[in-house]
């Protein structure tokens, strides 16, 4: 593994969010008090020494900054004030942007203006499109949003983002892939992979090891935002369509579904998900109630502010469908489609959802890790196995 300094690490850092982590003299307190550091992984501790030593290809294959949830243990009980848990969370948007084969999610982290312009444009290039692109003839007695955008055409739409958005985010996980794996990544079967499949749908849709922290309000809240999100995006962009139901149907038209469907519960829920949890972070970061929410980056904000403001306009396009009044309908609808397009486009390949596909990566690839050494110690006990880190059991 390459050991060279980076004598302008911290500097670079800076850019991302990075305050006090010179304030650190490795006291371990941090370490301590963290219920998921282990022996294999000790961090914060060990990630704020990478920084202070310029030891950028170490925190480039580290996989411990994808282990804190940032619950803010470690930064309450620093005596210094060196906040380790917002370092933890810098480390975190600096991978992100060494992941992104793109620069864009380093031009978002580093430069605020860059982030407001780009969703600006997008938002503008939606609200353009459809306003040119749209049947011409709209239905101004009903609130009838296929009238004016067929579901078919936004369909295809739908899914020229889907496949695009894959491909920008899975490419960039391929890349954690390839950092975290290193000269392993290849060299482990395939079988070993698969057998630990499972490991990586429980980190994904529950975010378990977060409810080892002390503060279950933000293991809470964070599930509450990922799972309403993501009901919404199966919801929309996958099942929707697989399923023979028109596309965007808890938004758009007839014919309508009981309360008791699945699609209105599970639209249901993910609005209230989204709702609290959204609240509940932007009260925390305006009252700075908790060291999580000591310091807020601007993209913490848009993430927030996107989010919520996505829901709400569906709320309300909801309402006024079921009200029938079109045109406050067919504006609202291009209000929401000007917000979700570049949360979606923008925000889930290079910004902070995208934290939610390389966290459960990553705890994926360090089981595959541990079994894979396991077997070589059973297989070729004589053998010295490259160090590997390990996960906690839980």
């Amino acid at each position: 593994m390459s050991n060279r300094v980076d004598p302008n690490l911290i500097k670079d850092l800076q850019s991302f969010g990075l305050k006090d982590a010179a304030k650190c003299y490795n006291c371990g307190n941090c370490t301590a008090v963290c219920p998921l550091s282990t022996p294999d992984n000790p961090f914060p501790r060990k990630l704020v020494r990478y920084i202070q030593l310029g030891q950028k290809d170490k925190i480039l294959t580290s996989p411990e900054p994808w282990l804190c949830y940032y619950c803010g243990d470690c930064s309450t009980n620093c005596p210094r004030g060196a906040d380790p848990g917002e370092t933890m969370m810098v480390t975190r948007r600096y991978l992100t942007s060494l992941y992104d084969w793109t620069g864009f999610a380093r031009k978002f982290y580093t430069s605020e203006k860059f982030e407001i312009m780009a969703i600006t444009i997008v938002a503008l290039l939606v609200g353009i499109g459809l306003l040119l692109f749209n049947t011409g003839n709209p239905n101004w007695e009903y609130a009838h949003i296929n009238s004016v955008w067929p579901s078919d055409k936004i369909e295809i739409a739908d899914l020229v983002m889907a496949a695009i958005l894959s491909f920008l985010l899975l490419s960039n996980v391929f890349r954690c892939f390839r950092f975290v794996m290193g000269d392993l990544a290849f060299k482990i079967p395939f079988k070993v992979y698969a057998g630990q499949l499972k490991e990586l749908l429980i980190h994904t849709l529950t975010q378990k090891r977060f409810g080892l922290c002390t503060d279950k309000m933000q293991w809470f809240v964070h599930l509450m935002i990922m799972t309403g999100y993501a009901s919404v995006f199966l919801l929309v962009v996958v099942f929707v369509n697989g399923l023979g139901f028109d596309n965007l149907k808890f938004q758009r038209d007839l014919p309508e579904y009981s309360i008791w469907h699945p699609i209105r519960l599970v639209g249901y829920y993910a609005t209230f998900a989204i709702m609290y949890g959204t609240t509940y972070a932007i009260i925390g970061r305006l009252r700075k109630t908790k060291p999580v929410y000591k310091n807020s980056h601007p993209t913490d904000w848009m993430f927030l502010i996107l989010l919520q403001l996505t829901t709400m306009t569906g709320i309300f396009i909801h309402f006024t469908r079921l009200l029938n009044w079109p045109a406050t309908t067919y504006f609202l609808y291009i209000i929401h489609m000007m917000v979700a397009v570049p949360m979606l486009v923008l925000e889930v390949p290079f910004a902070k959802w995208a934290h939610l596909a390389y966290r459960p990566v990553v705890l994926f690839l360090l089981k595959v890790k541990e079994a894979w050494q396991q077997e070589q110690a059973v297989t070729e006990p004589q053998a010295v196995a490259e160090p590997v880190t390990a996960v906690e059991r839980n």
